[in-house]
């Protein structure tokens, strides 16, 4: 966990120092930077009920009232605090404390602002390690929904929202009609096989390459493809036929090999692309799995719990 932490502050670093320039641009010399304190746990909570309670009173030392404070606060120390309260006590899939966070923010436009800049940095960012549409749908619903924006402000947040929504973790993932070499076209939903890891990448993509490579260096991804239970989807969802083509042979011979012709997912936008490469695991009915995942390692993880070979 410490480990995904210092990745997750180095991928931030460069919008929060960019961030706290501005604000320094702005403010007058004699403002002194203001620090997030995280509250003590009790000492009658028993270690069992840590987590829980700091959960529940993670934010109990900030005042959302306190909308001038908002000039002075530690810009890094805020996203490492947010960071912090998503990856070791929210978890994954649990929105709801996300959804209460909004919730207390819309005391005012500047709180709302300014913990929806939080959420977009580490849970929307393709940078992000802890990037994830399941936590931030519920931002997306409070900034649609929030007294505090006209209808074109919420223009942004609506569009973003109803890319979140497709292909949500625990739901049928959208079918995908995709070309092979031999211009014969097939359906997701054709597919056979226990899991499918739909890979989606660029020809010449640096970290494309790394993922293949890491694709290719796993001996579960390998044990499981050989066995017919995972089928490996290399989808090139963009236009370039040439390229396309040309770099065809890195793609190994259990893979299948397949182009978006004409670029229907992104015309339709039933997957969000605008980051690549990107990992979707599904399952035998095509229930998603993961989504939108950049770490092998994760996807390794996640096939090692539900299989035995």
């Amino acid at each position: 966990m410490k480990h995904l932490f210092f990745i997750l502050i180095l991928a931030l670093t460069t919008a929060a120092c960019s961030l706290k320039s501005k604000e320094r641009k702005a403010e007058p010399l004699s403002v002194a930077r203001s620090e997030f304190r995280v509250p003590v746990v009790p000492r009658h909570i028993s270690p069992d009920a840590v987590r829980d309670y700091m959960l529940e009173h993670y934010w109990d030392n900030f005042d959302f009232a306190d909308t001038l404070r908002l000039a002075s606060l530690d810009t890094m120390q805020m996203l490492r605090a947010y960071a912090t309260y998503v990856g070791e006590l929210v978890g994954p899939e649990n929105g709801e404390p996300i959804r209460r966070l909004m919730q207390r923010a819309a005391i005012s436009r500047p709180m709302t602002d300014y913990f929806a800049m939080l959420a977009e940095r580490v849970l929307h960012d393709p940078n992000s390690p802890l990037r994830s549409d399941e936590l931030y749908i519920p931002v997306l619903e409070a900034l649609v929904a929030s007294p505090h924006y006209d209808r074109y402000e919420k223009l942004a947040p609506e569009y973003d929202l109803r890319l979140a929504s497709q292909n949500r973790v625990g739901r049928a993932a959208n079918d995908i009609l995709y070309t092979l070499a031999d211009n014969n076209c097939h359906s997701l939903y054709d597919l056979k096989s226990d899991y499918t890891l739909i890979y989606f990448h660029n020809p010449g993509c640096a970290m494309c390459r790394d993922i293949s490579a890491a694709l290719q260096r796993s001996p579960l991804i390998a044990a499981m493809l050989k066995e017919r239970r995972l089928t490996l989807l290399a989808l090139y969802p963009d236009e370039d036929l040439e390229a396309w083509q040309s770099h065809s042979s890195e793609i190994p011979r259990e893979w299948i090999n397949a182009i978006d012709r004409g670029c229907t997912l992104r015309r339709t936008e039933s997957y969000d692309l605008r980051a690549i490469p990107s990992l979707y695991l599904l399952d035998g009915e095509k229930r998603v799995v993961l989504k939108d995942c950049t770490d092998v390692g994760l996807v390794e993880h996640l096939l090692a719990q539900r299989v035995r070979l």
